[in-house]
């Protein structure tokens, strides 16, 4: 066993092919994955596992830009928000609202992975977008930063709660 690593096998694997842009989806127990998606499935029992668990995992194994959920997360479901602030503050990330129906009909099928939960959890169906490091990249003194770069790395900085 390896200590402080993932343990299953095909998550490792994909969360290690995962570059830039690409989508990591975390899913509730009830969301329609597309046929022939990369499907890694951690739901065993209502419940377990839950989104925000694996959310909270994810925070610790990959660089996030970009967290998508449906609107009504905010509107209808102000504690799943807080988690999502408290997980993500520091991380850089920006939140972007996504439909239900976007996230089902376009960011689903494009999506490098889907974690399925067995989260009841609702609306708890969230998008990340893969990034890379802000701070490995661009360190040379004669080679002009990304704009990108330079807001993650104030946002990491100054430990931005996202909105």
């Amino acid at each position: 066993m390896r200590p402080g690593r993932i343990l299953h096998p095909e998550l490792a694997k994909a969360l290690a092919e995962c570059g830039h842009t690409d989508i990591v989806l975390v899913t509730d127990a009830g969301f329609p994955i597309p046929k022939g998606a990369n499907r890694i499935d951690l739901g065993y029992y209502e419940g377990k596992a839950d989104v925000m668990d694996i959310l909270r995992m994810l925070r610790q194994e990959i660089f996030v830009e970009e967290v998508a959920f449906a609107p009504e997360v905010k509107t209808h479901h102000p504690a799943l928000y807080q988690e999502l602030q408290d997980i993500y503050t520091g991380s850089g990330a920006v939140f972007k609202s996504r439909t239900h129906e976007e996230l089902v009909e376009q960011i689903a099928p494009k999506a490098k992975v889907i974690i399925r939960s067995g989260s009841m959890n609702a609306w708890a169906n969230i998008a990340l977008t893969c990034s890379t490091d802000p701070f490995a990249w661009f360190t040379q003194e004669d080679i002009t930063i990304l704009d990108t770069y330079v807001e993650r790395r104030r946002r990491i900085n100054q430990n931005e709660v996202p909105e």
